[in-house]
């Protein structure tokens, strides 16, 4: 029965499996965790000192919508010479957060009825947000046959006359995997075809290891005809992730201007800016040295290889190395559970939190997401208690 004081909208949004999980871990404390998807490390001591500094300095009041001019040229100027095209601060709107910046990035681009293409698995919040604006998410399977990767041939068999955008998210959440130049190229083409915007989350750009990554900013369309530079893109990004700022709520989005533009008036409905305290840290973290992250990237390199070791000897377990981000997308489907009948006995008889592959979609049945963001007493205790469950079946 529907309670007709509550939007239909409201009511029907889709919960998430992760927060259920992370709701059922509560119960167990002394459970170990392989669930959040945060850096455990701390923020780097020039950032923080630099968002102390502009507190101290009164630096507490409402600034512009979309942003502090110098942190709207910090992050052109980076993206300007990663993708070796010109972004100017105007390209840039500065967020709560990468959540935030998807939100608006859907706001200018899908209207109700319309379609949104998304991966399976992805990061559950995509089907959320698709639904919060009346839209219609479309899911396209992404499979280990093809190394967790979106393939361009797969979008093109979703595509239809109401495909308002699709979302792409590479690095991805929570496969690990890295998408292929050729298949971004093609996607474009894609786009520049049917009038679609591409939303690219691009979170985890900055931790990848040995593969190569391309950012949909950087691609041209694969088609004969049109070579300029493809102009159809959202970018997503975030300090979060790359500077352990996930608390500080961060984020930005990179567009075309004319895209751009209407973000701040969104802003302005929504909490008007993000203080400016905050973004003087994040002009801090990306003017100053990116020593703490090559360590942190370095650290997670070598953590994925004990995770690596430590899966692939257990029976029945099999985990394809990831490319990037901190996620481990391991196959448990050999066990013969239900990802989330699996995820609850590791719980309740382990004392083990881990999040089922189906919380990321119905892809991601048969699969458990395990963070290695943690460290190596924690992730060979967790493998202890795979390994304990394994021979108890």
């Amino acid at each position: 029965m529907t309670n007709s004081r509550i939007s239909p909208m409201a009511e029907t949004y889709p919960a998430s499996d992760i927060r259920k999980m992370f709701n059922l871990a509560l119960d167990f404390p002394d459970a170990v965790k392989l669930t959040v998807g945060e850096p455990d490390f701390t923020t780097p001591e020039h950032i923080k000192a630099a968002g102390i500094r502009a507190i101290e300095h009164d630096n507490t009041r409402y600034v512009a919508n979309a942003g502090i001019p110098e942190l709207r040229a910090a992050i052109a100027r980076k993206y300007s010479t990663r993708w070796n095209r010109s972004i100017e601060p105007a390209n840039v709107m500065v967020s709560f957060g990468a959540m935030e910046a998807l939100t608006f990035a859907l706001d200018v681009t899908v209207s109700p009825g319309d379609e949104v293409i998304i991966p399976d698995p992805s990061f559950p919040n995509y089907l959320g947000q698709v639904h919060r604006l009346g839209g219609v998410a479309v899911s396209v399977p992404v499979t280990e046959d093809n190394d967790f990767k979106l393939r361009a041939e797969d979008v093109r068999s979703a595509i239809t006359d109401k495909t308002a955008a699709i979302i792409i998210n590479s690095p991805s959440n929570p496969l690990g995997s890295v998408m292929d130049r050729a298949d971004l190229e093609q996607i474009a083409a894609l786009a520049d075809e049917h009038g679609f915007a591409v939303i690219s989350d691009e979170v985890y750009d900055e931790m990848v290891f040995e593969a190569e990554y391309t950012s949909i900013a950087e691609v041209k369309p694969s088609t004969a005809e049109v070579r300029a530079e493809f102009d159809r893109f959202l970018a997503i990004g975030s300090f979060s992730k790359t500077y352990a700022m996930t608390g500080w709520r961060c984020g930005f989005v990179i567009g075309t201007e004319d895209l751009i533009a209407p973000m701040a008036l969104l802003q302005e409905g929504l909490t008007s800016s993000l203080p400016g305290f905050v973004q003087e840290a994040a002009v801090a973290a990306i003017e100053g040295p990116q020593t703490a992250v090559e360590e942190m990237v370095a650290s997670y390199a070598r953590r994925r290889e004990l995770m690596v070791e430590r899966i692939n000897a257990i029976e029945g377990l099999s985990l394809l190395r990831p490319a990037a981000t901190f996620y481990a997308w391991v196959n448990v489907s050999e066990w013969g559970l239900s990802s989330w009948e699996l995820a609850t006995h590791l719980l309740e008889e382990h004392n083990l939190a881990t999040i089922p592959g189906s919380a990321f979609g119905p892809a991601g049945e048969g699969y458990l997401r395990l963070t290695f963001a943690v460290s190596d007493e924690t992730i060979n205790t967790a493998c202890d208690r795979l390994e304990a469950f394994a021979a108890a079946r």
